[in-house]
């Protein structure tokens, strides 16, 4: 087969068995978890083959017109490639590791089926917005994983928490999508084409006439999508999902969509230093603030999210600084540790019975009863907080390091106000990301207390992924910066030796202060023995989480007093642990500053409609009722009334003529 030809199937594939899938759920169960796993590791083989063919040398394109469309043509085009190749290979490895893990996880969930099935269309989805080379056909993408989303995040939709979780999730993308789409519309007129590539053609040849404008509204669609300041706020909540559906968003689909689409029309942006800048201040932002947020949650998943919020920060702020090469590498590195962080986490969730930090501090050896997820989760973490050898290391310190050369003016892509903007926020956010990833590895695996509960073993489908999600998270990074540097964009990704020290110093600071203060804490806190932890059916983990979500209220409700007196963020946060807690109150700020000016202008609407548009629609309708009703009732039917009527009406016209000529 042609590499066209295979790239093509690498999305439909698991489109089929999307559709497969939710036509045999009922008639033949026994089919769905083959539908599931089976099209997702063959689009896996194929996604592999695509990037051996390409390389990392010229890109594959293809391109039929999908409809005649006028002045600007809709075409179903592929633009293939080094890093869009190596992104494919990505997402179908972590869309395949959650299908696997999802037959063990959600074994007893009777709404699996359909669940397997919108993963496979989530993925699918995903990998089209990779592979096309046209805007208008990424955009269906894009849209439809939206809608995925909206129905996973729902899954357990019996919970207030994920029927408000979806409805947020769906809205706040939507908020981002609209001036998204008005950017489309806008360079695609200017450009003359939705094509990527004659796009870009025309932003090199300077044929975009209002690229500040059009970068912005673009950007604000990529907030939305992608959790970045200030439409982040739906994706912490978004944790009232199944685990493996946060792994997938979070690592490999929906989050990554907004970085991957911004690294295609890189140079578009370039174009704008205004933008550039905007771009630079989202990123800090956006890194530094959720950092802050993740060091005071309590429900682990919230972590995992905030955690993710401030790693595609590093991502846009690599892009902020004009490097598309270094914000893929991250793309590609965080996908395998963030994706391990999330399924161990449902190891954790399903061993302890919670999802609550503080609770599992008051467990004694709960590491032993998941000796799996405690050193794969370890490796994880360390990946995260950029130790090394680790792969979080090298794409993270490749991130600072082209921002030192901004700053130092080694490179002349980008204004240096986005290099120092990114520079710094980045060594600030990774002090706090080994803090929190200390702190999340000391609550869950270092408590004491009542031994665990023993819930039983975890199926061998889920220990299993947590070990092949491990290599990568440990070796990728060492692998990429030498091996695969024509596959982003020629750019040498090795750390230098400033960010290197620097950031490796403070990550290192970060978790020696975390853990002096987590022992200070637990050296002083009064031990309360942790109520009854309800048993659960062996295997039976997606119900377990349902429940520990319901039950644990500091995770959904009033997090901001969630009182665990050993948890070292408290004490390393002091007066500002209640606001990071709640996020900062942005959503209460936005419920100020939208939803209720929304809610009341509802009601102003409601009120003039009911009582003064159907006031008049009732009197309108009212008049020629009692007209009608007089007319009835002088139809009598009796012959005498009638001729009566008759002479009185003639006596009448017969006097105002008289009345008349004697006037005149």
């Amino acid at each position: 087969m042609t590499t066209t030809t295979l790239a093509v199937l690498v999305p439909l594939l698991p489109f089929l068995g999307a559709i497969a899938g939710l036509l045999l759920g009922r008639t033949a169960p026994g089919f769905v978890r083959p539908l599931a796993v089976l099209p997702t590791l063959a689009s896996l083989a194929l996604a592999a083959t695509v990037a051996w063919r390409q390389g990392g040398h010229q890109a594959v394109d293809a391109v039929t017109e999908l409809t005649p469309t006028g002045s600007v043509p809709v075409e179903l085009a592929l633009h293939i490639d080094g890093f869009a190749a190596l992104t494919a290979v990505v997402v179908t490895v972590v869309a395949g590791c959650v299908q696997i893990y999802s037959t063990g996880y959600l074994r007893d969930d009777p709404r699996y089926p359909s669940y397997a099935a919108l993963v496979s269309l989530f993925t699918s989805a995903m990998l089209l917005v990779v592979y096309s080379g046209d805007l208008m056909v990424l955009l269906v993408g894009w849209e439809v994983m939206g809608i995925c989303s909206y129905f996973l995040v729902g899954h357990y939709w019996e919970t207030p928490e994920a029927r408000a979780a979806s409805l947020k999730a769906f809205l706040v993308t939507k908020l981002g999508d609209v001036p998204f789409l008005i950017g489309l519309f806008a360079l695609a007129t200017e450009a003359g084409s939705f094509r990527i590539t004659r796009i870009l053609g025309a932003v090199a040849d300077g044929g975009i006439e209002h690229p500040t404008l059009i970068a912005l509204l673009l950007l604000a669609g990529v907030a939305g999508k992608s959790a970045q300041f200030p439409l982040h706020t739906w994706l912490p909540d978004a944790m009232a999902g199944p685990t493996p559906v946060s792994a997938l968003i979070h690592a490999a689909t929906m989050v990554a969509a907004g970085v991957y689409f911004i690294a295609r029309l890189l140079p578009l942006f370039e174009a704008s230093q205004a933008a550039m800048v905007v771009l630079a201040v989202m990123a800090a932002v956006t890194m530094a603030g959720s950092a802050l947020a993740a060091l005071a949650q309590d429900d682990i998943k919230r972590v995992l999210a905030y955690s993710t919020i401030g790693q595609l920060g590093y991502m846009t702020g690599a892009l902020a600084v004009a490097d598309r090469g270094a914000a893929v590498f991250h793309l590609l590195s965080h996908g395998a540790f963030k994706a391990l962080l999330f399924l161990a986490a449902g190891v954790i969730i399903h061993a302890a019975g919670t999802n609550s930090l503080a609770a599992m501090s008051r467990m004694g050896h709960l590491r032993d009863r998941v000796p799996d997820a405690y050193w794969t989760m370890t490796v994880a973490l360390l990946a995260l907080a950029a130790i090394p050898p680790f792969s979080g290391f090298f794409s993270k310190e490749a991130v600072l390091g082209v921002a030192e050369h901004v700053v130092t003016g080694h490179t002349g892509h980008a204004p240096a106000a986005a290099g120092w903007i990114v520079l710094l926020a980045g060594l600030v956010t990774a002090l706090l990301t080994a803090a929190y990833a200390t702190r999340l590895w000391l609550l869950a695996f270092r408590g004491h207390g009542p031994e665990a509960p023993d819930h039983g073993r975890q199926p061998l489908t889920m220990t299993t992924v947590l070990w092949v999600l491990a290599v990568p998270s440990l070796a990728l990074g060492g692998f990429a910066f030498r091996v695969l540097p024509d596959w982003f964009d020629g750019h040498d990704l090795t750390p230098t030796l400033t960010t290197s020290v620097l950031g490796t110093g403070v990550a290192l600071v970060g978790g020696i202060v975390t853990y002096a203060a987590w022992r200070h804490t637990t050296a002083h806190a009064a031990r309360v023995p942790l109520g009854a932890v309800a048993a659960h059916p062996e295997g039976d983990a997606g119900l377990v989480e349902a429940e520990a979500i319901a039950s644990h209220e500091p995770a959904y409700g009033d997090i901001a007093y969630a009182s665990d007196p050993s948890d070292p963020g408290r004490l390393l946060l002091g007066p500002l642990h209640r606001h990071a807690a709640a996020g900062f109150h942005l959503d209460a700020l936005y419920t100020a500053l939208f939803v209720r000016p929304v809610r009341a202008g509802a009601s102003l609407v409601r009120f003039l409609d009911r009582e003064v548009v159907e006031t008049y629609v009732r009197g309108a309708g009212a008049l020629p009722r009692w007209l009608g009703v007089a007319v009835r009732r002088a139809q009598t039917g009796n012959l005498q009334t009638y001729v009566s009527a008759l002479l009185a009406g003639t006596v009448v016209l017969a006097v105002a003529a008289v009345l008349v000529a004697t006037g005149a």
